[in-house]
């Protein structure tokens, strides 16, 4: 999966359009990442990937590349 292709992954998660978020975005700038979006992409990951990541993990995440970097495989 392309950075692209986990970006338009995390867009649909967070209901945003297509072509919204920047890598460099600060996620605290977006009111849709809350916690029903942070456990959506955890089961996304699990789902996708099989990997587990704990919500611990997502409170370290500052920015969208940030997230793209914890969806690698």
């Amino acid at each position: 999966m392309t950075n692209q292709e986990k970006m338009n992954a995390l867009e649909e998660i967070m209901e945003l359009d297509e072509g919204t978020l920047k890598p460099e975005d600060a996620l605290d700038s977006y009111p849709e990442w809350d916690s029903v979006t942070i456990l959506s992409l955890i089961s996304w990951m699990d789902e996708t990937y099989g990997k587990t990541v704990s919500g611990e993990d997502f409170k370290n995440l500052k920015t969208v590349a940030d997230v793209i970097a914890i969806m690698e495989g």
